[in-house]
Order: C-alpha cells, then sequence, then structure tokens
C-alpha cells in the first residue's frame, strides 16, 4: 500500500509538470521544432525581446493583471470583513453561497454574461464605439471573477484571528478603521496577499472572459497565442510562457515563504505565553 500510494503520487506529479517542463526545455531548442532537440540555445528568447507585438501583448496582460488583482484585492478585503461582521447566520451563508457562484460557473458562461451586460451598457448611454469602453469592461470583469477567490482567501484568516485584537484596539482608543488597519490588517495579510497572488495568475491566464469582452485594440497574451493557433506558435511563444512560469512561481514561493514565517512568529508567541 505504500509503494502504491508513492507510485501514484509520482504519477500524478507527471501528468501535471512533465507537460511545463517540456515547453521549458523546448523553449531552449534551436530548431523550430517539438519533436525533435537539436540543441541548446537561447534564439528564441532573443527573437522574443525582438517582437514588438509580443510585447505589447505582454505589456497589456500584465497592466490588466495588476490592475484587476489589486482593486479585487481591495475589494474582496473589505467584502470578506463585512461578511464576517454579519451577525444573522442565515444572511451570511447566503451572501457567501452567492458570491461563490462565479467560481462554479463555467468560464463561457461568465464570458457571455458580462458582454450582454456591457452590450446592454453601451446601448442605455448610446456607446457606437466599444474600443471606448473596451479596457474599463476588461478590467470590470477581470476584477469581477477574481473577487471570490480573494474573499475565499482572506475570510477564513479573519475568522480565524477573531475579534479579540480588535476590541482592545477599540479600548486603547483606536477608531474602527484605525483598529483595522493597524491591528486587523497585518495579522491578515498573509491571507490578503495570497488572494492577490491568485488574483494575478488568474487575470494572467485567464482567455476565455478576455475572448468575449475584449475590444479589438487591446490584445492580451492568450489572446495572441490564440490568434496563433489558425496558423502555428512560433517557439518565442515557448519562451514567453517559461518567463510567465518562472513569474508566477516566484511569486509563490515569495507568498508561501511570508506565510509560513507569519505562521511562524504566531506560534513562537503562543509558546511564550
Amino acid at each position: 500500500m505504500k509503494y502504491t500510494s508513492r507510485i501514484y503520487l509520482c504519477l500524478i506529479f507527471a501528468i501535471l509538470y512533465i507537460p511545463i517542463l517540456t515547453l521549458i526545455l523546448f523553449s531552449f531548442n534551436d530548431a523550430n521544432s517539438t519533436a525533435d532537440f537539436t540543441g541548446f540555445s537561447l534564439k528564441w528568447y532573443r527573437e522574443l525581446f525582438s517582437s514588438p507585438k509580443t510585447f505589447e501583448a505582454l505589456r497589456n496582460t500584465l497592466i490588466l493583471a495588476v490592475l484587476s488583482a489589486i482593486l479585487s484585492t481591495v475589494i474582496g478585503t473589505a467584502a470578506a470583513e463585512g461578511i464576517y461582521k454579519l451577525r444573522c447566520k442565515y444572511v451570511k451563508v447566503a451572501i457567501t453561497s452567492v458570491t461563490n457562484i462565479p467560481m462554479m460557473n463555467p468560464d463561457i458562461v461568465t464570458g457571455m454574461s458580462m458582454m450582454l451586460f456591457f452590450a446592454a451598457v453601451m446601448s442605455i448611454f448610446k456607446i457606437s464605439d466599444y474600443n471606448s469602453i473596451g479596457f474599463p469592461a476588461m478590467l470590470i470583469a477581470h476584477t469581477t471573477f477574481c473577487l471570490p477567490y480573494v474573499i475565499l482567501s482572506v475570510l477564513p484568516r479573519i475568522t480565524e484571528l477573531g475579534d479579540t485584537l480588535s476590541e482592545a484596539a477599540l479600548d486603547l482608543g483606536c477608531t474602527p478603521i484605525r483598529a483595522f488597519f493597524t491591528v486587523k490588517l497585518p495579522n491578515i495579510m498573509p491571507g490578503v496577499l495570497s488572494g492577490m497572488v491568485m488574483a494575478f495568475t488568474l487575470s494572467l491566464d485567464d482567455f476565455v472572459i478576455s475572448y468575449f469582452v475584449g475590444p479589438s485594440n487591446f490584445q492580451t497574451l492568450p489572446l495572441l497565442i490564440y490568434s496563433m493557433t489558425k496558423k502555428k506558435v512560433t517557439p518565442d511563444m515557448y519562451a514567453l510562457s517559461t518567463l510567465v512560469i518562472v513569474v508566477v512561481f516566484a511569486l509563490l514561493l515569495i507568498s508561501n515563504f511570508r506565510s509560513g514565517k507569519k505562521a511562524d512568529t504566531s506560534k513562537k508567541r503562543r509558546t511564550v505565553k
């Protein structure tokens, strides 16, 4: 049984990571091939950094991901605090369930509903050119579908922390807002950072919602790669994907390191007490 579980675990890791490792390997391939590795080369990385179209898509993707991550983190943290403060159990359960709906919906449903919503907005305000609201529409759409993940990350931290520290700060003369920013927020920061990293990676990776909501004058990396599949994906996209994987992996390491450090500090404080 022990060896069977290890074999099963290795199989799962192989299925998950062999495709990613293959992509990374062929990003260093000298030839334009995914079947024959002819030699190690940085050719496709050099080509990547000399492509203005790719860099424009990368810039658009990063701007959208950073802004949507910041907005969803701010709104999601405030929403998590608001949900925690609710006293009616049934209302809290209902709001939590409604909050989780976007996570359960298929992306295509969310994308189509967003498209219809912005079409209705254009009709109401007599807007003829979608490109004029294209980027704000994409930002709203990305923030909306990232929001539940931030709440899911922050709310358990707030629940675990409880009201003791905040009430002590209020007794010492802090206003509720000051108590939140000086006492509660530093203690729930690992959850906030985890939610922000998750929102950033979700926005970075999104294709379906961007496809339905995106304007013609604002192209993200997933949309650019999809447009290439009609012909052939060039190896410089493998190089770009490798760089994205490295950045996301580094962000996850930093987030996990901070969470672990915070947990160790809390454990030491409990031990001292």
